[in-house]
């Protein structure tokens, strides 16, 4: 399910700056990247399941591994983690009220800190 309406989608900004808001707001790398890509993850554990608050980036200039990079943001989505198959985004999925109104409280946070270092 993408969240829509925060103002995230192409967001692009320093990534050091980026990373430092994201950790803030519980959205972590954690090995999420390559070296074009990178993906902040919020964990959701509750009674109806696993479900990760996700939002992608993609290189705009500069080195993701060395985090010197600038970095253009992505729509923000939420999956429902099935094991052992991943993480499902699709429309068809249930998710509960409280869940994605704490991921748009999350990620207007993260929008407000950063949308003052946007280049």
């Amino acid at each position: 399910m993408y969240v829509e309406n925060i103002g995230l989608k192409g967001l692009v900004a320093d990534l050091r700056v980026m990373e430092e808001i994201m950790n803030k707001n519980n959205l972590e790398i954690d090995g999420q990247w390559d070296y074009e890509r990178v993906t902040f993850d919020k964990k959701y554990i509750v009674k109806e399941g696993t479900y990760y608050l996700r939002v992608f980036g993609e290189l705009v200039e500069g080195d993701i591994d060395g985090r010197k990079a600038t970095v253009r943001l992505k729509q923000p989505v939420l999956g429902k983690h099935y094991y052992p198959h991943g993480v499902e985004y699709g429309e068809e999925e249930n998710f509960p009220a409280s869940l994605v109104k704490d991921c748009e409280l999350t990620l207007k946070k993260v929008y407000d800190e950063l949308k003052q270092y946007s280049l």
